[in-house]
């Protein structure tokens, strides 16, 4: 017996659209897959001989899979003929076709009818509005440090002493390499740009008053700060960050515990105690830095270096540098715990409050350095 031969497969493999122009209008019959991953057919109806009077839409009984894609070129075909002043029938569809269509179709006119533009006094309106919200969001995180700081130093064992010395580790000794590489370079820097100064009136020894001052009253708590915005104040808010995602800090709230005083006020008080200490070694580190420029530059003994570096320093200018670092270190501490606390729950979210934490720092630091130079002026410090 002769074996029978496999047909083809003859299912329809991508779009069709078949136009036919009749007396009364024009036809258009849609088959194939329609797949919104696939190419779509072109419609050219500039290329018909003469306007139709009347748009009929149907599908072919061979048609297979659709999606979107199919309902996207009705409602093409359906919008030429409205701007066309045609009647479009689309009574050839099957129902469930119809029914996605219309509502496709409400869909898309929403769109279209939404004003999504914006006057320049909205778009003021709106930032406004979303400055005093966040305003108000770090507002009220501060009033529940304050509280929290009262609440424990009322009832010290309920501090956790173990996070703190852990944090101020982690802040502390880990950060010295990148604060002495720091320090040093800005004291060079210094020392580089006081010399060019200084030679031009003979009073190269001078070099050491200008480094040594701007890092005890300036450079030294500032680079400090930036540093560790960028270094610890970026791990405070990915860590709680990370907390939130995996809903600990839910855990912790639903057991009672206050966040604030369980996770917060231990890196607080750890950043706002070592911010001191490490702007103290900066600026050692800086005056070191400009030492060496003055000995192999300048030709200054070191010994001539410090005895002038110490005659132009005194207390006052120390103090002021202590006090900044201190208000920078809170500054850092809670910008990271503040936008950790409301990081989104996603990898994404706290990958976003780490960068915000460090910006809302730095910006912190600029601004309260800005107010510490006029309160120190009008203090006469």
């Amino acid at each position: 017996m002769p074996h029978a031969q496999a047909q083809p497969d003859e299912s329809p493999s991508k779009a069709e659209v078949c136009v036919v122009e009749v007396p009364d209008g024009l036809v258009v019959t849609l088959g194939g897959v329609w797949k919104i991953t696939a190419e779509k057919p072109v419609w050219q109806p500039s290329r018909l001989a003469q306007k139709p009077a009347k748009l009929t839409v149907h599908t072919a009984k061979e048609i297979g899979d659709w999606d979107s894609s199919l309902l996207l070129f009705i409602h093409e075909l359906r919008n030429w003929a409205s701007e066309a002043e045609l009647t479009c029938d689309i009574s050839g569809l099957s129902e469930e076709m119809q029914g996605m269509l219309t509502q496709f179709s409400q869909a898309c006119s929403q769109a279209r009818t939404q004003d999504r533009s914006q006057n320049f006094v909205a778009a003021i309106g709106v930032a406004t509005h979303d400055v005093m919200d966040k305003t108000r969001e770090i507002a009220r995180f501060i009033g529940e440090c304050v509280y929290s700081g009262i609440h424990l130093a009322k009832n010290p064992h309920k501090f956790r002493l173990r996070d703190c010395l852990d944090e101020i580790q982690q802040c502390g000794a880990m950060s010295l390499p990148i604060v002495s590489l720091i320090g040093l370079l800005v004291g060079l820097i210094l020392a580089y740009q006081a010399a060019v100064l200084m030679r031009q009136f003979g009073a190269d020894i001078y070099v050491a008053d200008a480094v040594g001052l701007a890092m005890v009253r300036e450079m030294g708590a500032m680079m400090t700060a930036v540093v560790l915005a960028g270094r610890t104040g970026a791990a405070f808010a990915a860590t709680l960050g990370n907390m939130r995602a995996n809903d600990e800090i839910d855990a912790l709230e639903t057991l009672g515990i206050r966040t604030v005083d369980f996770l917060v006020m231990p890196k607080i008080v750890a950043l706002g105690l070592m911010m001191p200490v490490l702007a103290l070694y900066s600026n050692f580190m800086g005056i070191f830095g400009g030492m060496i420029v003055a000995q192999t530059v300048l030709d200054i003994p070191p010994s001539a270096y410090w005895v002038e570096t110490v005659s132009a320093i005194d207390l006052s200018d120390v103090a002021s540098g202590m006090i900044k670092a201190s208000a920078f270190g809170l500054l850092v501490g809670l910008s990271g715990c503040h936008r950790g606390l409301l990081a989104e729950r996603s990898a994404a979210g706290v990958g976003r409050a780490a960068t915000s934490a460090v910006v809302m720092a730095l910006v912190l630091i600029i601004l309260a350095d800005a107010f510490f130079a006029i309160a120190f002026n009008l203090l006469g410090i």
